[in-house]
């Protein structure tokens, strides 16, 4: 598993069920809410200044996400996806990147497609069976509550880089 993490130069995220606990709020005049884990959050600021490009493919549209991905400095926002294989390669397309350097985290069944083709796949524990299967790794955090976190730092485990986004906080 470390030695698949350890190829990982783009690391791909779903939102729903992996940055969030899946939950869809909606307020009275129809507003969208979501809730996202600041130890997540965090998670991808080191995975990002470590090296490795950061993007989100999701099947949804959501300005939350939007400001979220700007907020953390996600490089590539792709939403809308109802076919995340066709946005996964238009992804590759536009980055350079291949396959190979790519790790991707889901939960449902929507993420197969490319979770089948990527170096490193997560899943979430409360994902279906079937995705949890075809996982290179499932963490042990649910989603949104440290499952991006763990998954981060497995990459930065694997490439040898956690100690040095530790450090600063160890002084």
């Amino acid at each position: 598993m470390l030695e698949r993490a350890h190829n990982v130069r783009l690391m791909i995220f779903d939102v729903d069920g992996v940055m969030t606990d899946g939950s869809l709020y909606y307020t009275d005049s129809g507003e969208e809410l979501k809730a996202f884990n600041s130890l997540d959050g965090h998670g991808l600021k080191m995975l990002r200044q470590s090296g490795v490009a950061l993007a989100i493919i999701t099947g949804r549209n959501s300005r939350l996400v939007e400001h979220r991905a700007r907020n953390l400095g996600i490089d590539h926002l792709i939403q809308g996806a109802h076919d995340k294989l066709a946005a996964f390669e238009q992804l590759l397309s536009d980055t350079g990147f291949s396959m190979a350097d790519c790790g991707y985290m889901g939960d449902d069944v929507i993420d197969l497609p490319v979770m089948r083709r990527v170096a490193f796949a997560v899943a979430v524990p409360d994902s279906p069976t079937l995705v949890r299967q075809h996982a290179h790794y499932v963490t042990g955090a649910r989603g949104g509550n440290g499952a991006v976190r763990e998954a981060c730092e497995i990459i930065m485990q694997a490439q040898g880089t956690l100690d040095a986004q530790l450090a600063p906080y160890l002084k």
